[in-house]
């Protein structure tokens, strides 16, 4: 499909959103901004929450498609990932289909699949397919919204593509990170070809960059169209050499989740 004209980012206060803000335009997307707390540099961004359905809709009105990054991105106790994660995905999904938008991109996450544990050297990579095992209150809201995504595809046509994010920074600060790292560019690259191929339905994708230490496969996120373009390796030695090697034994680098499957890193409102 022809890139939208108006792509609304919700979350766009964030790490990822303020990332996104600033990649995004050069491919030609006029942006509308939705955050619950104000957008530095975006004085016209409207501020909303998730869980206020009349807001959520009145930001989506006139938009062409969606990057929805909004949400809790650490553990939380569950009420709070009820509301901001599982009502509010619910709330945007349903603001889209009645005003009518063609595309959701939605921001799931490697927690999705986090108890999944670290293929072994000549083992497969972890296809997109891999059984679903959240490692957190957040990744299993994460499995909610690919199914939600999957729902509105399946009953109302609502396109979908569920992009389970490693870890998008300017650069990794972990050795797990090195697996599952994609560089802000490749983020930009890839939202944009889960914006613009057609015909994808509802598709899940593996959000990272072609890196050397790949864990997982990135076929599906290819087929849109994305060619990463970064490696994650010219970081590995100094991680490794301040962190040392990942140690399956070790139940916070056992498995894909990482951190997330021990001792969650909590969300503080």
């Amino acid at each position: 499909m022809p890139a939208p004209r108006t792509l609304l980012i919700t979350g766009a206060a964030g790490g990822l959103g303020t990332l996104m803000r600033e990649l995004l335009p050069r491919y030609g997307y006029e942006l509308r901004l939705f955050d619950v707390v104000p957008v530095e540099g975006a004085p016209d961004a409207v501020i909303g929450d998730l869980a206020d359905p009349a807001a959520v809709r009145a930001a989506v009105r006139g938009s062409d498609a969606i990057l929805h990054l909004a949400g809790i991105s650490l553990e939380a106790p569950f009420g709070q990932i009820l509301r901001a994660n599982i009502e509010g995905t619910y709330n945007l999904y349903e603001a889209a289909r009645q005003e009518g938008v063609g595309r959701v991109v939605f921001a799931s996450s490697n927690h999705a699949v986090g108890f999944t544990p670290w293929p072994g050297k000549g083992e497969p990579l972890i296809p997109v397919s891999a059984p679903r095992r959240p490692d957190t209150f957040y990744g299993l809201s994460k499995c909610f919204g690919e199914d939600l995504a999957q729902l509105y595809w399946d009953r109302h046509g609502l396109e979908s593509v569920s992009v389970r994010i490693g870890a998008c920074f300017p650069e990794p600060n972990t050795v797990r990170m090195l697996s599952v790292w994609m560089s802000p560019g490749d983020g930009a690259r890839l939202f944009h070809a889960a914006l613009t191929a057609q015909n994808v339905g509802h598709t899940t994708v593996y959000g990272s960059s072609a890196n050397t230490r790949l864990a997982w496969d990135l076929s599906s996120a290819r087929a849109l169209g994305y060619e990463p373009q970064d490696d994650s390796e010219k970081f590995a030695a100094r991680l490794i050499a301040e962190q040392g090697e990942l140690d399956p034994r070790d139940p916070a680098q056992a498995c894909l989740g990482g951190q997330f499957c021990a001792d969650p890193p909590l969300w503080h409102s």
